[in-house]
């Protein structure tokens, strides 16, 4: 597993669960869909939760 959460978004629909679940790491940008904004450690939980639930699997750790 690596440090840094990332989105591919050129997979990514912007439905916005990643954001439900993390809002604290992940934001919708201004084409709507999913970015990494903020790496907490300490929501590294949520983010886990975050990938596993993306219905593209768009988001993972490098």
């Amino acid at each position: 597993m690596g440090s840094e959460p990332y989105v591919d978004q050129e997979i990514c629909i912007g439905c916005g669960l990643c954001v439900g679940i993390a809002p604290e790491v992940f934001r919708l940008n201004e084409s709507g869909v999913s970015e990494v904004y903020a790496n907490d450690p300490g929501e590294r939980d949520k983010v886990q939760q975050a990938i596993d639930s993306c219905p593209v699997n768009c988001i993972s750790w490098r």
